[in-house]
C-alpha cells in the first residue's frame, strides 16, 4: 500500500520498497524535519486481521503504536475497507483513535453508596447503568462527577485505566492510479476524513507534513540571548499552550530557579520587549529572552 515509499518521502529514510504488500518486516525509524521540528516516524509492518490476538507477530507490532502521538492509517486506494481492520486491531489492544480520556472523576468512599453529580446531562447511558457498571468493578460507595456525556465503553475504559489515546490521520495512497471520481466514490466508504496522496509522484506530501505538524500542536519559540541576536535558524519546539516555565525546564533544569523575568516579542504580548513572568503563555514564533538573577 506504499507505506515504505511514503516514509521515504516524509523522512528520507531508506525503508525497503517493493511493488507488493508487507515489504517491511521490522520497525523502520525515520525523522521528519519540518518547520524546525524533528519528528520521529516509525514504519510498522502491515497490520492484518487478527493481529491483536498475535497473528503475524501482530501484538509486538501493535504495541509500538501505544507510545505514538499520532497514528497514520495508510490505505491503498483499491482497499479502503482495510481502515476497519486497522481501527479494530488497534482498538483491541487498547488504543483509542481520535478520542480523549473521558472527563469524569471517580473517588472511592467507605459509606454512602454511589453519588453521581452530572455537570453534563447523561444521554448516551443512564445513571442506573453507570452505577451497575461501577458495582461490577467493585465500587459500592463512590463520588462520581460527570463533566461530559459518555458511553458505557468509555466508562469501562476509564475504570480499567489501561487505554492509550492517539490522534489518527487517514491517508489514501496511490491516487495517481485512479481518477477523481474513483477517489470520490472511495471517500464515501471511509469513516474518517483523509488526505489523498501519491508517494510515488510526491502528491500532497507537503500537505501531509503540515497536517502532522499541526496535529502535534507544536509552536516555534525563537531565543534571543541578552544583548545578542535572535536565533531564527533553530527554534525551540514546544507545545501549544506552553509557558515560559516549560521553556525554562526544556533548556536547563536549574533555569527556572535562576529566572528573574522574561522579555517577549511577538503576538502573545501587547508590545515588543514586554516583560513577562514564568506563567506567560507563548504563541508560535514568539521571541524570548530570559533574564537570570545575578
Amino acid at each position: 500500500m506504499g507505506k515504505s515509499t511514503l516514509l521515504n518521502r516524509l523522512t528520507g529514510s531508506k525503508s525497503a520498497v517493493g511493488a507488493f504488500q508487507f515489504t517491511t518486516l521490522t520497525v523502520v525509524p525515520g525523522v521528519m524535519n519540518y518547520r524546525g521540528a524533528r519528528i520521529q516516524v516509525l514504519d510498522l509492518p502491515g497490520i492484518i486481521k487478527g493481529a491483536s490476538t498475535g497473528k503475524g507477530l501482530g501484538k509486538r507490532i501493535l504495541s509500538v503504536a501505544r507510545s505514538a502521538d499520532i497514528v497514520l492509517l495508510v490505505l491503498d486506494v483499491f482497499q479502503p475497507y482495510h481502515e476497519d481492520v486497522l481501527i479494530t486491531e488497534l482498538g483491541n489492544i487498547g488504543i483509542r483513535l481520535n478520542q480523549s480520556p473521558p472527563d469524569i472523576v471517580i473517588e472511592k468512599s467507605t459509606t454512602g453508596g454511589i453519588a453521581v453529580a452530572q455537570q453534563v446531562k447523561l444521554k448516551k447511558m443512564s445513571e442506573k447503568l453507570l452505577k451497575e457498571i461501577l458495582n461490577v468493578y467493585g465500587y459500592t460507595s463512590a463520588r462520581v462527577v460527570i463533566r461530559e456525556d459518555i458511553e458505557s465503553e468509555q466508562l469501562v475504559d476509564f475504570i480499567n485505566g489501561n487505554k492509550t489515546y492517539a490522534k489518527a490521520i487517514t491517508i489514501l495512497n496511490k491516487i495517481d492510479l485512479v481518477d477523481d471520481k474513483f477517489v470520490k466514490d472511495v471517500s464515501k466508504k471511509l469513516k474518517t476524513d483523509f488526505i489523498p496522496t501519491s508517494a510515488d509522484s510526491n502528491k500532497n506530501i507537503n500537505e501531509l507534513k503540515e497536517r502532522i505538524y499541526n496535529e502535534l500542536q507544536f509552536i516555534r519559540v525563537y531565543l534571543r540571548p541578552k544583548g545578542g541576536e535572535t536565533d531564527f535558524k533553530e527554534p525551540l519546539i514546544v507545545r501549544k499552550g506552553n509557558t515560559v516555565t516549560d521553556v525554562c525546564n526544556k533548556l536547563h533544569r536549574n533555569l527556572k530557579k535562576d529566572f528573574r523575568f522574561g522579555l517577549v516579542w511577538g503576538k502573545s504580548v501587547k508590545f515588543g520587549g514586554q516583560r513577562v513572568g514564568l506563567n506567560h503563555v507563548l504563541i508560535d514564533e514568539d521571541v524570548l529572552t530570559i533574564i537570570k538573577r545575578k
